[in-house]
């Protein structure tokens, strides 16, 4: 198999820690910088919504440009925006620099995506996006944890310095190895947003959103969650958060095995009304740290393991629109990243993060029912409704 597959990964694996390294951090950008923990909860949302809309458009735009080139200007811009969140004195060039980095980071995780389905073979297709994704995992796993580790060592931006060193190797390992790549046509926006006529993929599509949305409603305040009300340090709230990451990728392992197994309606149901019961029940494991390790993991595995599921699902609603499905699927996910950590802000603001969980278990609760209603319609399979 084509070995700049590997390229894409390190691209991918830079680009998902600067993405989810953030929620560790906010208690100390918010100390540092003189704001709340909602404020600094808006890094997230910022940078999801940045991340959702930028990715289709900047394709678009993009469709003619030679694929290296515009990978290396991407990283240009990406490795900016790391350096002004190194040096922002003020929260408001941080939300810039975050800005930043997500309209880039959205297309080089895309260019990533669709330059490993077509510079390998057709038989090592699934192989090559498969180890893109493992890019991504391995920064849940590994690069969120050291990332917190420096952060509580040497200040929040030190990870970012990181981040910008690594995206120089990465720029250096694209303009000596990567080479041109030409690219293929893009799905305009439009003709994209128009398979959402079916309500199969828009209920499916929701469900999504719901689902990130009461996700991050907890998750993105998982750090003030650890350390107010369990009272744990910094270096346990990485040791959680590696806990977390290495289920997560045993999960989405997982979700996928299930549903080969038993098909993706089934698992999709069920996966989605424990992932609610789950997130409900954290607060009340937090009086024991071992209990609430245990519900952590079976979380981190849940939200991993819907995802496959869900992508199965819309294959076989609309296989001739599936990759224009997991486009907007991708974005469907950052929307409701952004709109759960917003949630959350909102509710660290007004009452206190142990509500949060019970906030999110709601927005779980409605994935469960969208994601019901569309496995109940009925109609010819993947056509779009005119």
């Amino acid at each position: 198999m084509d070995k700049r597959i590997y390229l894409l990964a390190i691209i991918s694996f830079v680009v998902g820690m600067v993405e989810l390294i953030i929620g560790g951090l906010l208690d100390l950008v918010a100390a540092d910088l003189g704001v709340s923990l909602g404020q600094a909860g808006l890094l997230i949302t910022v940078f999801s919504l940045s991340f959702a809309i930028a990715a289709p458009i900047l394709l678009t735009i993009t469709v003619k440009m030679e694929r290296s080139r515009l990978m290396m200007i991407s990283l240009a811009v990406f490795l900016a925006g790391n350096i002004v969140a190194v040096f922002s004195p003020l929260y408001s060039v941080l939300l810039f620099g975050r800005i930043l980095a997500a309209a880039s980071g959205s297309l080089l995780i895309a260019l990533c995506m669709t330059m490993a389905s077509y510079i390998v073979s057709e038989e090592y297709r699934a192989r090559a996006i498969g180890i893109v994704f493992m890019g991504i995992s391995a920064s849940l796993v590994l690069g969120v944890p050291i990332g917190l580790m420096l952060g509580n060592a040497l200040g929040w931006r030190a990870p970012f310095v990181m981040i910008s060193a690594l995206t120089v190797l990465s720029m250096a390992g694209v303009y000596f190895f990567m080479g041109k790549v030409a690219p293929k046509p893009a799905v305009p926006i439009g003709i994209q947003l128009k398979t959402l006529k079916s309500r199969k993929i828009a209920l499916t599509q929701i469900t999504s959103f719901l689902l990130m949305t009461g996700h991050l409603t907890f998750y993105a305040y998982l750090t003030p969650f650890l350390k107010m009300k369990m009272g744990l340090d910094g270096n346990w709230v990485s040791i959680v958060y590696l806990i977390f990451g290495i289920a997560a990728v045993i999960g989405g392992g997982l979700g996928g095995l299930l549903a080969d197994r038993f098909g993706a309606k089934p698992v999709i149901l069920t996966l989605v009304a424990m992932f609610g019961i789950t997130i409900f029940t954290l607060p009340f494991a937090a009086f024991s740290l071992p209990v609430f390790l245990i519900i952590v993991v079976i979380w981190s595995m849940l939200s991993w393991a819907i995802t496959p599921a869900i992508h199965s699902y819309l294959i076989e609603v609309s296989p001739e629109t599936s990759d224009i499905q997991q486009t907007l699927n991708n974005s469907a996910v950052h929307m409701g990243m952004a709109f759960g950590s917003m949630i959350g802000g909102i509710m660290i603001e007004t009452t206190s993060v142990e509500y949060n969980a019970a906030a999110g278990s709601i927005f779980i609760i409605m994935a469960l029912g969208t994601a019901a209603l569309s496995m109940a319609k009925k109609g010819r399979r993947g056509a779009l409704t005119e």
